[in-house]
């Protein structure tokens, strides 16, 4: 998934991440140009996923 797919629809995955999993909130989905990775750190960290389980779970939503 590139920054523009990303980008294109973030609003719509980031309210479905959010439904997925109740312990996110919008600072740790918060996606800044340049911050991807960053941001993809924090969800990792907080969801105890790899980086690879996030980018499947955020494909599939």
């Amino acid at each position: 998934m590139n920054t523009t797919e990303l980008k294109g629809n973030w609003n719509e995955q980031k309210g479905k991440l959010k439904q997925k999993f109740a312990i996110l909130t919008d600072d740790d989905l918060m996606f800044n140009e340049g911050k991807k990775e960053e941001m993809f750190g924090r969800l990792q960290k907080k969801l105890g996923k790899t980086k690879e389980e996030l980018h499947n779970i955020i494909s599939g939503l």
